[in-house]
């Protein structure tokens, strides 16, 4: 299988003046950006290119970003390359569909290219993480081999993005204590100041929908953050 590019970053966006500016600082800070101005090429050049990255636009021509971001994520060679959703579309069932289909970050326009930029490197970041070593979490019915970067529950494997993995494996290291919302901000996404603390909820939201019963260990501390016990 062909191994992503750790400088290619795809570009996907219909607005010539944001395709320019995003690829020059992506440029400028050592990537090498690939364009596309329409769904149908991006996902070709996904699929052609192996990026190290995508930078997705929702409201592209012929074929959306949401459609180009689940084909890719069903994919084997392409599920695990990280993407980033750009869009003017800021209403909460947009991001939380973006996540959904397994979108690992999302940016809503007018944008700071310098932003954006971090956000891509925390992202490449987080996904160069996962550790080598042979490693077994288990709390109550939750089984997390983070080696095959699986997870289970009650033996049924779940099928969790690489942020959603992240946020699950932190909570579950730190089990008993209680994660800020800023921590796991810093921790899980690499974000050194605050951006959006409801990108937290969205996602812990998310993983328990996935989790089912067993989510019964996250605790929510009201007006703080969250932890992970053991409910036995």
């Amino acid at each position: 299988m062909t191994k992503p590019n750790s400088k290619k970053v795809l570009v996907a966006d219909d607005e010539a003046d944001v395709l320019t500016l995003v690829c020059n600082n992506l440029k400028t800070a050592g990537f090498s950006p690939i364009q596309a101005e329409d769904g149908a090429t991006a996902l070709d050049k996904a699929r052609s290119e192996m990026p190290a990255l995508i930078v997705l636009d929702l409201m592209l021509p012929g074929m959306s970003g949401l459609e180009v971001c689940k084909a890719l994520k069903s994919e084997p060679a392409t599920k695990a390359i990280p993407i980033v959703m750009l869009t003017a579309k800021a209403e909460e069932v947009d991001r939380i569909l973006g996540f959904e289909l397994g979108a690992d970050d999302y940016i809503t326009k007018p944008f700071s290219p310098r932003e954006l930029t971090l956000r891509v490197q925390s992202v490449l970041r987080r996904a160069a993480g996962q550790p080598e070593k042979a490693e077994v979490l288990k709390l109550g019915e939750i089984l997390v081999d983070r080696t095959r970067h699986v997870v289970t529950v009650k033996g049924k494997t779940l099928d969790l993005t690489a942020t959603e993995f992240k946020l699950l494996t932190t909570l579950m290291e730190r089990r008993g204590r209680v994660q800020s919302r800023d921590v796991l901000l810093n921790d899980v996404w690499g974000y050194e100041s605050v951006i959006d603390t409801r990108t937290v909820d969205t996602h812990v939201r998310r993983l328990r929908e996935k989790l089912g019963k067993a989510s019964d260990s996250i605790e929510t501390i009201r007006g703080f953050g969250y932890r992970m016990m053991d409910v036995g």
